[in-house]
């Protein structure tokens, strides 16, 4: 089995349905790669800012979460408001060392899993606005699509579950991140195919430490609501989506959308 066949056994299992060939199809040409890397872009940010604001709401205090939200500040203004020079992210990290609130007794392993998260996803981030830079890419800003809130909106309400499901649906969002870069890269250019193999180790350790996070807060066997969530996220991966990103399901040819109920895939 190759290293990467090996990496990717244990996603493969965790996520309830496989990227549908017809993404994959779409996803690989040409003509989509731009959208995509955009996409991608914003996904890395949006994966650093769910951390951070995990580490705000329940492990630091206001002090701490200042100095958090004073490094995620620069790429919030090159995404939102195109501000600020991209290459001076290269150097941009953390001014202060975050403690935990002494009243958390899971504050000091969230931190710790979190900001090597954050450090990773903006890296990431860096990385792809990089090759966008050397694609003549630019890019205007994009919403949020289906899948991420369709997936937060069945998070529970009270705490800690809310916690609870939040760190288990983080934890399908980074595991199918990891699937799909593993899907496309031997469909792509090889900048492209060599930039994705590379992050699929980090990203396969992001699903493990969400999950991980998730049984040691919940203190019990959560085996049902990773369950719940898993099929919930293969029903978004798998059925049709007008929309296409990163994250979208089964695309849907433009000469049928409007026909309802379509089984795309």
């Amino acid at each position: 089995m190759r290293a990467d066949e090996q990496l990717l056994a244990p996603i493969k299992a965790f996520l309830h349905t496989q990227t549908p060939q017809a993404w994959i199809d779409k996803a690989k040409l040409l003509e989509n790669q731009s959208a995509l890397l955009i996409d991608h872009m914003i996904c890395e940010l949006k994966a650093a800012q769910t951390a951070m604001l995990l580490i705000r709401r329940y492990a630091v205090d206001k002090q701490s979460g200042d100095a958090l939200m004073a490094w995620l500040t620069p790429y919030n203004d090159f995404v939102y408001r195109k501000q600020g020079d991209w290459k001076a992210l290269a150097n941009n990290n953390l001014s202060k060392k975050i403690v935990a609130k002494d009243n958390t007794s899971y504050g000091q392993d969230l931190i710790d899993k979190m900001i090597l998260l954050i450090k990773e996803e903006l890296h990431h981030f860096y990385q792809v606005v990089e090759i966008m830079h050397a694609r003549d890419i630019t890019f205007d800003f994009v919403g949020s699509s289906r899948y991420a809130k369709e997936l937060l909106s069945h998070v529970t309400t009270h705490e800690p579950n809310m916690l609870i499901d939040k760190l288990i649906c983080s934890a399908y969002i980074e595991a199918r991140s990891c699937e799909r870069f593993a899907k496309i890269a031997p469909h792509l250019d090889p900048i492209l195919n060599k930039f994705y193999v590379s992050l699929l180790r980090s990203e396969a350790r992001h699903y493990q430490d969400y999950l991980v996070l998730a049984e040691q807060i919940a203190g019990k066997d959560i085996n049902d609501r990773i369950q719940y969530f898993g099929q919930l996220e293969g029903q978004l991966i798998s059925s049709p989506d007008e929309d296409f990103r990163f994250h979208s399901g089964c695309p849907v040819d433009a000469s049928v959308r409007s026909i309802k109920n379509d089984s795309c895939c």
